[in-house]
Order: structure tokens, then sequence, then C-alpha cells
């Protein structure tokens, strides 16, 4: 590690109304290292690299550049300085090319000869181990080439030090491993990299230091040979947390969902869905693995009767759903808590409180033109208490919590209703660490229940820990469906871009 100070944030606080997001916290990165910011959902992180990347100025502390103080009025003055922010959404224009991306924003910009781009973007993929087709157009790329891409056009911009939020969240096991390989690159080069995680099995692989931030202080600066994950979510959470999840596997287990040669077209007259069939038995969990948009949503939204097939069947218990309403098939007994990016957009109110988002799912069970409030105020306390919501009460605007209460109020609403089958896509994300786990003790007391449980999951780590079989998504077909005490993460990732498996047996 060099010894050039790349990175000085000291005593910098940020407060937003009567939030403090940052307070007197401190920052040290090297030229040479990479360093992991840690933290729980909330902590402070991004609100910190915002500042560093000149999207927000500090209300107090200060911030120096390789010795230099500097003061940040726009992410322009950042980039001047040598900082590239690649974000968890790309930021690429889908119908241009590489280069096209890469130059767009720059001075001159479009007025730069083709070859003098391509031999910089040469030299910079070379430099750095870099493998990108200047002239090929980012529709056509997958997510790894996309990241690739955002790379190369913040080392363009002349880049010696890169915040990468959350950079292996949508990547297959095969891409993370290539990525880290571009990531140690940079650091031989020289360059400071600090990566904004929650898997703490990638930090300790890929990092050399770890800041760890909690309820916006840092809290501990430490190196990563020297420290142990128990360590580490400790001072995160600031409390030991049991990891382990336990999975039993439950006998006599029967059919419960049956889908049958599935098929979706999307508004672009493309496959969403081709020929899906597979059977979700009561007392399991089936997780779902496959890169963004292989379509795990659409698959969620057929079952739950929020979108129609164009061919095929779904049978609950022997009857033929497809066609039915949503709210037939809810009293059927069939919940979906489907999470999208926009929690407020499916599934709650935002203007609503906790006790009248409730009522949206029970009003039609109950009896009589009058509302019961009493009995859905009861259920919304025990959901509170039970899944630790932080709230200031039960009757506070669901829009007024954080993103990880909001998901604890959809997924306890549809818990609370004794769900047959109970369909949940991406509940943890934005949960931290102790929330995330309350969930998966949840979704296993479903299971015991004899639900069956369709987990729609972004962590392989998770997914094999938690699912009692893995099926795999890629660009809508079911490449297959896993063992996952029989399977390397390895494999899975193969299914997800697509690939077989050596051992077809396993599939």
């Amino acid at each position: 590690m060099q010894s050039d100070i790349a990175i000085q944030m000291e005593n910098i606080s940020k407060t937003f109304g009567v939030i403090k997001a940052n307070e007197d916290v401190n920052l040290t990165v090297y030229s040479g290292e990479v360093h992991a910011l840690l933290g729980e959902n909330g902590a402070g992180k991004s609100t910190l690299m915002n500042m560093l990347s000149g999207i927000y100025s500090p209300d107090s502390g200060s911030i120096s550049i390789h010795g230099k103080k500097v003061h940040f009025s726009s992410p322009k003055d950042s980039i001047a300085l040598g900082i590239g922010m690649i974000h968890q959404h790309f930021k690429l224009v889908d119908v241009l090319t590489a280069k096209e991306n890469i130059i767009l924003g720059q001075q001159g910009g479009f007025f730069t000869k083709g070859k003098d781009l391509t031999k910089k973007v040469k030299e910079i993929s070379d430099r750095y181990g870099l493998d990108i087709n200047p002239d090929k157009k980012v529709y056509e790329m997958s997510v790894g080439e996309k990241q690739t891409l955002e790379i190369i056009k913040v080392l363009f911009r002349g880049a010696r030090i890169l915040i990468m939020d959350e950079p292996t969240a949508v990547l297959t096991p095969q891409e993370i491993k290539r990525l880290f390989k571009i990531i140690r690159n940079m650091r031989d080069q020289g360059c400071a990299v600090v990566i904004i995680t929650h898997k703490l099995n990638e930090v300790m692989e890929i990092s050399d230091r770890i800041t760890v931030l909690r309820k916006g202080h840092s809290v501990e600066t430490v190196k990563t040979a020297t420290v142990e994950v128990p360590n580490l979510i400790e001072m995160m959470v600031g409390k030991k947390v049991d990891l382990a999840i336990e999975k039993k596997t439950l006998e006599g287990k029967k059919p419960l969902l049956e889908v049958d040669n599935i098929h979706v077209i999307d508004s672009e007259k493309k496959h969403a869905l081709e020929d899906v069939s597979f059977t979700l038995y009561g007392g399991e969990i089936l997780g779902v693995a496959g890169v963004a948009g292989s379509g795990q949503k659409e698959l969620c939204e057929t079952i739950a009767g929020l979108i129609h097939a164009d061919k095929g069947r779904i049978f609950f218990e022997g009857d033929n759903i497809v066609g039915k309403t949503p709210r037939d098939i809810i009293r059927l007994g069939i919940r979906m808590g489907f999470i999208p990016e926009d929690r407020l957009g499916m599934g709650l109110v935002g203007t609503m409180d906790i006790v009248h988002n409730i009522i949206l799912k029970d009003y039609q069970n109950q009896p009589g033109i009058l509302l019961k409030r009493t009995e859905c105020a009861e259920k919304a306390e025990k959901i509170v208490k039970k899944l630790d919501i932080q709230t200031p009460s039960i009757h506070s605007p669901v829009k007024k919590l954080s993103g990880g209460n909001i998901q604890k109020v959809l997924l306890g609403r549809e818990i609370d209703s004794n769900p047959k089958v109970l369909i949940t896509a991406y509940p943890v994300r934005g949960l931290d660490i102790g929330a995330s786990y309350k969930i998966y003790d949840l979704l296993n007391e479903q299971k015991e229940k004899g639900v069956g449980v369709l987990f729609i999951g972004e962590d392989l780590d998770v997914l094999i820990d938690l699912c009692d079989r893995i099926m795999v998504l890629c660009n809508g077909v079911i490449t297959g469906i896993v063992d996952p005490s029989k399977v390397s993460k390895e494999e899975i990732g193969l299914l997800m871009t697509g690939g077989s498996m050596k051992q077809e047996g396993e599939v």
C-alpha cells in the first residue's frame, strides 16, 4: 500500500432537517488500496460518498484530495479532481455504442476523432485489464459489460479515485470474479477504490481496509486481514447477531401450485416468459435466481393475476387460476409480497398509515358496510412489534418511514393473512442485517406451517442457505431447477447466463 493519502475526510457532518445523516465522520483512503465502506441501511454511507462526489456539501468538516483541501460545489468539481462515481444503476444510453457513451458529456464530445478515441479506449482497457468492444451498442451488452463500460467512462475522464456503489448487486459469480480482477488491477496501478457494499464475504475477499459507519458516525477503521466477519457485524449493529439460517426438511410435502407451460409476451412483443413449468410444494421454499430482468417480475405478476398469460395454465390446489382476478386469487390463499424498487408503487399507499394499508387488503373480507378499524389497529400493533418496525405511530403515513421499514409493513401484512402460497420478491432489499435475518426466520416459520414460499432473491449465498430448491431463470426460460446442497455458486451462475451444468443429473 502506498503512503499517499488520496482522500482525507475529517469531522464531516451533514443534516437533512432533523435527521443527522453524518456526524463527525472521519475517513482516510490511500492511493493503491481498496477501501470498503460498511454500515447498515441508513448508516450514512451514501450521504458521505455523495459529498465526496460533489452532489452534497458538508455542513461542517473538511475534505482533502491528495493533501489539498477542496470544496465541491457540483459533481463537475469532483470529476475535475479525478474522482469517479460508479452507481449501482448504470448511467448509460442504450442506443449508443460504448465509445459514444464514453465521450457523452465530454468537452469536444462527438467531435473527437474516432481513431483517436478507439486508441485511447484501448490504452485504458489494456492498462487496467478491461475488455470492451468500443463499437458495441449498450443494449447488446451483458450486465458485466455495462459495468466495465461505466468503469472505462470514469477512467477516460482521468479518475484515479473510484467510488463503487453496490458493484456486485446484479452480477453472476463469474462476473464478480472478473470485476474483482479489474479492481485489483486498478489498485495495483495506484488508484484508490472505495466500495459501498453489504456483502461481507466479498468485503473480506477484495478490500485492504474497512471503515464501519453506524447511525451516522464512523465507528472504526480496520485492516481486513486482522478482522473477522462477526466482529464487523458487531461494529455495524452494535451487538452480536446470529447469522445462522436453519433449514429444516419437511416430509410428505404436497403440490400446492403447478405452473404448466406458461408463456408471457411483453409490450415489445418479446417473450418475457417462455415455456415455464414447475411445481411449488407446501412446506418448501423455492428460490428463484437470475440476473435482473430475466422474467422474475412477470412470473410473480402472472401467478398473482396482475398480468395475463398468453399461453399455459397455473393450477392452485387442482384449480386453474389463469384468467381469475387478483381478488379471486387472494381469496384462494395466494398472497404476493412483491417488493419492487419503487416500494410505494405496488402494494402500499404512501399517504395512508399502517392501519389503513392493512384495511386495503382486509376490507372485502369484513361483513357489512362498516369497517372495523379496531381490529386492523390491533393487527398493525402486532406487526409493528413482531417485525420491530421503526415508526412514531401506527397512524403515521407509510411514506415517512425508511425503505426498510416500508418493506417490513408490506411483508408483515402478507404473512399475517395466513396465506397458503407466499410470493416474496426481493423481501430483504434495503434491510439491515438483523432485519434481514428476521425475515428469513419468518419465511421459515411459514414453511413449517405448510406454506409454499416462492423466494426471488439476489444474494446467491442466501438462496443456497435458505431454499430447499433453486429455480434459475435466463431470458424468461428455466435453465435448471437444482438442489442447493449439490451445486456451487459458479454452477448456478452458469445457468443464470444460459449455460448448462456438466452433471445433468443435478438439474
